[in-house]
């Protein structure tokens, strides 16, 4: 078999992302071929009603399965080390799919506030319109999350580290919480992946992803999942299923594809973030550089003990407000100037106006956007193209 691989696997994790999930057909070809294709063929009416009725597995309609798409579930499961993965058509679907499975009307979310803003919509205003209630916390701050549970609390979800100061949370200690209260954790895992870091591995119920980030790597295709038990994720299925937001088997494959090198593309992002950050917090013009890698970081400490890198997104401050920030931005001349991260190519961006501009000022403010904020997420060019790019901006600050 080509995919059964557990979290026991004896197989390393860049062997994993590259041999696992993969059953070749009778053509016996070598590269995971894609099936465009939405239905499939019975050879009998009986074999029909078989398949139908769940009496004998097979494919029977692209938005239930598709084998392409099972190839990139089977092979994130096996990185993440979860026993089942559900793929969806995009990170916000991953998101909705998952608490209209677990979650009922008068059930309660407790939900860090550094959050991607389209989470945070998802939660007020679509569950909300469901009666589920959200709670939000300071994610680092365990005794907030405590202190937010109630016999309601049916779901702890967080980003870590967090979008785009690198605050995290210790994901161990609040999966302790979670479970002690009988909820679940769930863990946005699309800034590290599981190159980095493997929220099932320390207590975590669920992780979820936009495979849109880093697992394509290369801004080509926008993609969801959800990993963990196969009794959550069976529900899961379910809501994807019927309610039909998944994933197309051209953007599996790609996702698949870009598995391949995410071990060798997050080592170089993470090696080029932690020179630029270093080389940002000497810079006369940044008073505040926000990356976890960094030994100023509040939790360098905790990131270094449960990542196995920093990732590639840092947050800067310059003196000056928005006027200062956006003469950063716009002096660049290589770098992307766009809210989307996870590319070969670096991007930049100012939150206060792009990521985060529908959060209230009072919002920001308890986020930590400030608007001499601005977010670089570091591709894969030359280091020093990409400092040169932001010295051009920061020296005609001094």
């Amino acid at each position: 078999m080509h995919h059964e691989h557990d979290s026991a696997s004896p197989w390393a994790l860049e062997t994993l992302a590259i041999r696992t999930g993969h059953d070749r057909t009778g053509e016996q070809e070598h590269s995971e071929p894609i099936f465009p294709t939405s239905s499939f063929v019975y050879g009998s009416a009986a074999e029909a009603a078989r398949k139908f009725g769940g009496e004998e597995p097979g494919n029977i309609y692209s938005r239930f399965t598709n084998p392409t798409v099972r190839t990139f579930e089977r092979r994130l499961a096996a990185l993440e080390g979860g026993e089942r993965c559900v793929a969806t058509s995009s990170g916000m679907a991953a998101i909705l799919s998952t608490a209209l499975a677990l979650l009922s009307a008068g059930d309660e979310i407790v939900a860090s506030r550094s959050l991607f803003g389209s989470s945070v919509s998802l939660f007020d205003k679509y569950l909300g319109k469901l009666g589920i209630t959200t709670r939000y916390v300071e994610l680092s701050n365990l005794e907030a999350w405590e202190a937010a549970m109630t016999p309601a609390t049916r779901l702890l979800f967080a980003e870590t580290p967090s979008n785009p100061l690198s605050e995290v949370v210790d994901i161990a200690a609040l999966a302790e919480i979670a479970h002690r209260h009988g909820a679940l954790l769930a863990i946005d895992n699309c800034f590290l992946t599981p190159a980095l870091q493997r929220p099932l591995t320390l207590g975590a119920d669920l992780v979820i992803h936009s495979a849109t980030k880093y697992l394509d790597g290369q801004g080509r295709a926008v993609g969801g999942a959800v990993v963990g038990r196969d009794q959550e994720l069976e529900e899961v299925f379910g809501v994807v299923r019927t309610c039909g937001p998944c994933l197309s088997p051209f953007n599996a494959w790609i996702f698949t594809k870009g598995l391949e090198t995410l071990e060798l593309r997050m080592r170089a992002h993470c090696q080029s973030a932690q020179l630029l950050a270093e080389w940002l917090a000497s810079h006369p013009a940044v008073t505040r550089v926000h990356y976890s890698g960094l030994a100023s970081h509040a939790q360098h400490a905790l990131a270094a003990r449960q990542q196995r890198g920093f990732g590639a997104v840092l947050g800067f401050e310059v003196a000056g407000g928005r006027e200062a920030a956006w003469s950063v931005i716009d002096a660049t001349r290589l770098l992307s100037i766009t809210g989307n991260l996870g590319d070969v190519k670096s991007t930049i961006t100012h939150p206060a106006t792009t990521t985060h501009a529908r959060l209230s000022d009072a919002q920001k403010s308890a986020a930590g956007i400030a608007e001499g904020l601005i977010r670089v997420a570091v591709g894969l060019e030359a280091v020093e193209d990409i400092r040169g790019d932001l010295a051009r901006g920061l020296d005609a600050l001094i």
